[in-house]
């Protein structure tokens, strides 16, 4: 729960600054200089960018949760196995050992998106960020029966 309120705030903050960005540009092209014009579009582009990628980082959460939900409902999250050290963090080495079973889950069951996202959380132990949203990403799009490169 903590984490939606913190994302909820994130976001809502991001939409105040890019109002507040996207104000400014339409000011600068207002005062109608060529420079002015030109440095106002250039201002108005970072809000566009930023609210495509708000965007498409929530669409990604929300479909991330939604497989959790599903996976959760069937039985299928994978369980915390991982060893943590006295301060809470996760154990390197447990992390890698998962990370193994896992990865051999998902060669053995390419196609299956339940593999993947327990990859991905997987990734996620293992502190490789990169990888766990490209597994995730994966998940998702075989879970929605689109087509995925590999």
């Amino acid at each position: 729960m903590r984490a939606k309120i913190s994302y909820a705030v994130t976001a809502a903050v991001l939409v105040v600054y890019f109002v507040l960005v996207g104000s400014r540009g339409v000011m600068l092209i207002q005062s109608g200089t060529v420079i002015t014009v030109t440095f106002g579009v250039a201002v108005l582009i970072l809000p566009v960018i930023g609210v495509w990628f708000l965007w498409k980082n929530t669409q990604f959460v929300r479909r991330a949760n939604a497989l959790a939900a599903e996976l959760d409902a069937e039985g299928g999250l994978p369980p915390d196995e991982l060893r943590r050290t006295p301060s809470g963090r996760i154990d390197r080495d447990s992390a890698d050992e998962v990370f193994t079973r896992r990865k051999a889950e998902t060669e053995a069951a390419p196609d299956d998106w339940r593999s993947w996202f327990r990859l991905a959380v997987a990734y996620h132990d293992a502190r490789d960020t990169p990888r766990a949203r490209k597994a995730m990403q994966r998940a998702i799009a075989l879970h929605d029966g689109r087509t995925v490169d590999a």
